[in-house]
């Protein structure tokens, strides 16, 4: 097996591992480590609770695991960079229900246009507008 770059919310990671066609190929071993969730005969389970997998022939592939189907089994969003041994994922949807539900941005820092930081907490309990623009 090669090497496979994992991109998390808040860390990169390398595991053993290979990308063939669509599927990320690694030991079921990582799981825990990079989804925090370990494949068991009852689903992928993190703690005491469990997420049946209703079709395992689509998560194991031999003695592998396809990290990218494993993930969007617990609710996190993967993206295989096309031709490399990069793989991207997201913050579970969990997270960003939490998020959207609650009303309530990051905390995030950009400069201004005289080069001085701000960041969003700093207007805690103002009103606030945030424009976002891109050129493409």
């Amino acid at each position: 097996m090669s090497t496979v770059t994992v991109l998390m919310p808040h860390e990169s990671i390398e595991i053993e591992g290979q990308c063939v066609d669509d599927l990320v190929l690694v030991d079921r071993s990582v799981l825990p480590q990079v989804l925090g969730w370990e494949l068991k005969p009852q689903g992928l389970c993190r703690d005491d609770e469990c997420v049946p997998v209703r079709d395992r022939e689509l998560l194991l592939h031999g003695d592998s695991v396809d990290l990218c189907a494993a993930a969007a089994a617990v609710g996190v969003d993967s993206m295989l960079a096309e031709d490399t041994d990069l793989v991207a994922l997201s913050v579970p949807s969990e997270t960003r229900i939490g998020a959207l539900k609650g009303r309530r941005a990051p905390d995030f820092v950009l400069p201004d246009l005289n080069g001085q930081d701000h960041s969003l907490e700093q207007f805690a309990g103002r009103k606030r507008l945030l424009v976002a623009f891109a050129s493409w």
